[in-house]
């Protein structure tokens, strides 16, 4: 459909001209740009200068979401080189420096270049409302339709573009990573997930992909389940086998039969081969998911196993 192939159309009345809420200002302008005009509508004052690289970042993506705001909003930006004397009272230490004034005062501010979704919580939370979807927010939406889909090609094409807004966006870099899984291109998800910065390391999201890399990589080489499954009937005992046999079934999708697998594992041998099953369950749990049904019973049952 043609929304789908467009996820950044919007629909509903046109936005407010730019030069409508996006103004420079100056020292002498400040009173009447910034000062009585926050006493309507909230009002950001964007100090930059030329030379600021940060600024250059910041400040286009600072223009488009006060234009998306659709005349909520509005944004004065003040050249320090050419006013300093603002900046100076409000103690400004670096650029780029963002404050938000309401009703005459300043109320809120940043510094630094953040990221769009960051800039938009920022802007959600000094307005006091929720704003409509992002451009990348659209894409991204657009990149998870694609995944359940099941159009590769779709995903890989909008979380690729919403990167190109965002590059350490987490939900775009795990839905990517997560298209090229699906595809078999593990190394080109490895690479994917290496860019995931440090501080997003525990995001469940993060978690879950890691692990069915690990479990990809493990899985890749165990081949048909048959192969262990004749050594078990050789020696029921053979718990090797039966962990192997864990693997090979979650690389042919068979998530229940890899828990059970290790399962019984778990309880004919509690702690063998240095609690090896219960890591490997709990790697797959990680995989499946908090809320995947599999994870869910499995979680149950091999709590019972444990605290029996």
């Amino acid at each position: 459909m043609e929304q789908e192939q467009n996820p950044q159309a919007t629909d509903g009345p046109a936005q407010p001209n730019s030069a409508d809420v996006i103004i420079d200002t100056s020292t002498a302008g400040f009173l009447n740009d910034v000062i009585e005009a926050s006493r309507q509508q909230l009002v950001l004052v964007d100090f930059w200068a030329p030379w600021c690289g940060p600024c250059k970042q910041l400040t286009p993506v600072l223009e488009k979401l006060v234009t998306q705001a659709g005349g909520t909003v509005k944004l004065a930006k003040m050249n320090i080189d050419e006013h300093p004397q603002v900046a100076q009272q409000l103690q400004v230490q670096s650029i780029p420096a963002v404050f938000a004034f309401k009703n005459g005062q300043p109320v809120d501010g940043f510094m630094g270049a953040l990221p769009e979704s960051e800039l938009k919580k920022f802007l959600e939370k000094n307005l006091g409302t929720a704003l409509g979807p992002s451009d990348l927010e659209k894409l991204i939406a657009a990149g998870t339709a694609a995944l359940e889909a099941e159009d590769m090609g779709k995903a890989v094409e909008f979380f690729s573009a919403a990167l190109d807004l965002e590059e350490e966006n987490v939900p775009a870099l795990t839905g990517l990573a997560t298209a090229y899984i699906n595809i078999d291109a593990a190394e080109a998800a490895r690479e994917i997930m290496a860019t995931i910065p440090a501080k997003d390391s525990n995001n469940p999201d993060v978690l879950a992909l890691t692990a069915r890399l690990d479990l990809a990589e493990k899985a890749e080489d165990m081949g048909d389940t048959g192969e262990f499954l004749d050594k078990l009937a050789q020696n029921e005992n053979d718990h090797q086998a039966r962990f192997d046999l864990a693997l090979a079934y979650h690389a042919a999708g068979r998530k229940e039969e890899a828990v059970d697998t290790l399962l019984m594992i778990i309880e004919k041998v509690p702690g063998w081969n240095d609690d090896a099953a219960r890591k490997q369950l709990i790697e797959l749990f990680d995989a499946y998911g908090a809320t995947d049904e599999v994870t869910v019973s499995g979680r149950r049952r091999l709590s019972s196993l444990l605290f029996s």
